[in-house]
């Protein structure tokens, strides 16, 4: 018997915990922290243990499938990938480029072979219409760092480890472990910031990390710009702190004028938080040495997302709280992603370059809102797409009006899923190529390293040697954008002759070149990292000799000179902000009526595949509808175990909880149920199906200036179910 002990960094969630996996042979039986990771220290969450049932799941494909009819049957790789390039290359010959859509999950921002060389097959499909998980999540973070930054990329990271208070909003990472904030053990570091001074959470619920913190205020879903606002005007009259970086700010005069009419006592009348409270708070923010404001999911998705990251960048900056110690800074990551984004031909952002056909939602980055892909494949006409590629994405749940999609997938003349399941979105597919488990590819956390709140690196080998005609996520992608290019005739085009190289250079190889290249490496003289020791410069060797990781220092500040040169001011007030105003104050008076519905999220849950771990689904049901005891008794629902929730495009029917951890006026369902569909292979889901959250939001419902899906805030009914 042969025992292997593999130390590696955990990839179910955003927090990068490292962890040490014993085998035997080819079976793991052990999963625990890595007590000698410099950024975890041994911490890990409930999630990292189920790398074991992951990657022993028998419901995993091992095999490409083909779909007939209503059942499955394997095939070989080269008759998989040749039937699919073949699909393809004639829809789009017959329909045009735009008659082939593709989806991208985010999974992939922790698999370094599809990080790698996903962008090419994106590239080489010459389509307009891609889409992905980021535009019902973080766009509205990634369109303020576009416009405020000069780069999609740049994303201000909370320097929690030096903080001394902290205001939370629309964020829980006692249950995310961070998000756009890589931080592992964050119910330690939360305390530490709640030993130094305050944390203080602003969420429709009182979240676990709400329970955890000094103080908490409800807010009404959608409101979060409004209270912002007059947060930022009540700093301005304090006295703006730009400190050392006023050389390099435009717009302070416009931002000042932006929010005068914004009081307290205006948003205290939409927010529901008391005028009282916001003045302290805006005092807080700007009196605290240290002070940091950080919003994500209940800020992004939302009917105002796009504002409240505008101001909630802004509200750092005028505090004096940005690109210094404690503040909102920026990572400085071992491979820097800006360059190896402009490597891969990825743009440092655009907006509006073209629309989509139906309801002219613009295009970001080179994507459309996900919200009009139902539309797109249905409504007939130039462009309709009749193909659809998903990248580890599961959008049935995870994407506005699920059923409308659902029912969208079915129409399609072709599908080819890349995913390890059947699942509520793969099962349409008339192909499945399942990559290898995360367990036999290499694994470098290209994202998440990114948004650290610490500097740090760390590389893991695969621990098992992939089966012998198994294929990780760039294997896939280069091997069917060669066979579409084949089949497009004449000479190859540059991208596919730049695959090529690639392909041939290895995942391995393009990791050292990048960290080579990167901040660390032999460009940047002088820096010896204290963990490499005389060494100093850092590759692949060398993160090999350090199996744990290495520490590469605290943030640092970094600005002006990580402003593009395209923009080399930080703009306070753009334009597009500027105009939406407008849109804020037309609604002012509709967003207290009715009852709202909001998301949530569980520590044991993340992507919806993870609910067929059985370790992770023990215990009291989750997929509950939370709602406050006054809205119980004033809806005459009595003591009712089950209750019917609609919305504009859907109903379905939970389990009724009541609790006082939702405002009056609010209704939560988590995300990522949803599991009864007729075809799914997941038997352990199944048994825990739940409803989707998202069979209830509203693929018309969304920021009307970023395009992200609005899935906070929904108008719902709720009544006893029958």
């Amino acid at each position: 018997m042969t025992t292997l002990t593999h130390h590696r960094s955990c990839h179910l969630c955003e927090a990068m915990c490292g962890v040490t996996v014993v085998a035997e042979d080819d079976r793991v039986v052990s999963v625990r922290g890595d007590e000698d990771d410099p950024f975890s220290r041994g911490h890990i969450c409930p999630k990292a243990l189920a790398l074991q049932d992951l990657h022993e799941d028998p419901d995993r494909l091992r095999h490409p499938m083909r779909r007939k009819g209503d059942r499955w049957e394997a095939t070989s790789w080269e008759s998989a990938l040749d039937e699919a390039a073949e699909r393809i290359h004639a829809i789009q010959k017959r329909d045009g480029n735009d008659a082939v859509a593709v989806y991208s999950g985010n999974p992939l921002a922790h698999n370094l072979p599809a990080l790698l060389f996903g962008p090419l097959l994106l590239k080489g499909l010459r389509t307009r219409n891609r889409f992905s998980a980021t535009s019902v999540d973080q766009l509205p973070h990634m369109f303020a760092s576009y416009q405020m930054f000069g780069h999609q990329l740049l994303f201000p990271i909370p320097d929690i480890d030096r903080c001394d208070y902290m205001l939370v909003l629309g964020a829980n990472p006692l249950a995310s472990n961070g998000s756009i904030m890589t931080a592992p053990d964050v119910r330690r570091r939360l305390r530490e910031v709640r030993e130094r001074g305050a944390v203080v959470v602003v969420d429709p619920r009182r979240t676990e990390t709400a329970k955890f913190a000094s103080a908490h205020n409800f807010i009404r879903p959608g409101t979060d710009a409004y209270f912002l606002l007059a947060l930022v005007r009540e700093v301005i009259a304090r006295g703006a702190k730009l400190g050392r970086l006023e050389p390099y700010i435009e717009g302070l005069d416009s931002l000042t004028d932006l929010c005068a009419p914004y009081t307290p006592e205006r948003a205290s009348a939409v927010t529901g938080i008391p005028a009282s409270d916001i003045v302290e708070i805006a005092h807080n923010l700007h009196e605290t040495e240290r002070a940091v404001v950080y919003g994500r999911m209940g800020t992004c998705t939302q009917e105002f997302g796009g504002l409240s990251a505008w101001l909630l960048n802004a509200l750092n900056l005028v505090a004096g709280n940005f690109d210094r110690p404690g503040g909102a800074m920026f990572s400085t990551p071992a491979v820097d992603l800006l360059k190896a984004a402009a490597g891969l031909g990825v743009r440092r952002g655009s907006f509006g370059r073209w629309r989509s056909r139906v309801r002219a939602l613009p295009e970001f980055g080179g994507e459309l809102p996900v919200s009009c892909l139902a539309e797109e494949i249905q409504a007939s006409g130039k462009g309709q797409i009749r193909a659809l590629i998903t990248l580890a994405g599961n959008p049935v749940l995870s994407t506005p009006n699920g059923q409308g999609l659902d029912a969208a997938l079915a129409s399609l003349d072709f599908m080819v899923s890349v995913d390890p399941y059947i699942n509520e979105t793969s099962r349409h597919a008339h192909l499945i190529l399942p990559s290898v488990s995360a367990l036999e590819r290499p694994h470098y956390d290209l994202v998440f390293h990114a948004l650290g709140v610490r500097n740090t690196a760390k590389y893991s080998p695969p621990m098992f040697a992939p089966p012998r005609d198994g294929k990780d996520d760039g294997q896939i992608a280069i091997g069917l954008l060669r066979r579409i290019e084949e089949r497009r005739g004449g000479r190859l085009s540059r991208r596919a002759l730049e695959a090529r190289a690639l392909e041939r250079a290895g995942t391995e190889r393009l990791l050292d070149l990048g960290l080579r290249l990167g901040p660390y490496g032999a460009g940047f003289l002088g820096f010896k990292p204290r963990s490499l020791g005389e060494r100093g410069t850092l590759s692949l060797a060398e993160l090999e000799r350090h199996p744990h990781g290495v520490d590469l220092g605290a943030l640092m500040p970094s600005m002006p000179e990580r402003l593009p040169p395209e923009q080399p001011k930080i703009q306070l007030a753009p334009e597009a902000y500027r105009e939406d105003l407008a849109r804020l104050a037309s609604r002012e008076h509709e967003v207290a009526s009715g009852l709202r519905l909001i998301g949530r999220r569980h520590l044991r849950s993340n992507n919806s595949w993870m609910h067929n771990v059985s370790s992770l689904m023990t215990g009291r049901d989750r997929c509950t509808l939370m709602m406050h005891p006054d809205d119980v008794a004033s809806l005459g629902l009595g003591d009712a175990a089950q209750v019917e929730i609609t919305s504009r495009v859907g109903r379905v029917v939970a389990p009724l909880e009541v609790t006082r951890d939702v405002m009056p006026g609010v209704v939560s369902l988590p995300h990522g149920f949803g599991h009864q569909r007729k075809g799914v292979r997941l038997s352990v889901a199944s048994e825990h199906a739940g409803v989707s959250v998202n069979d209830l939001t509203d693929h018309e419902h969304l920021d009307a200036l970023t395009g992200n899906a609005a899935l906070n805030g929904v108008p719902v009914e709720v009544r006893a179910a029958v």
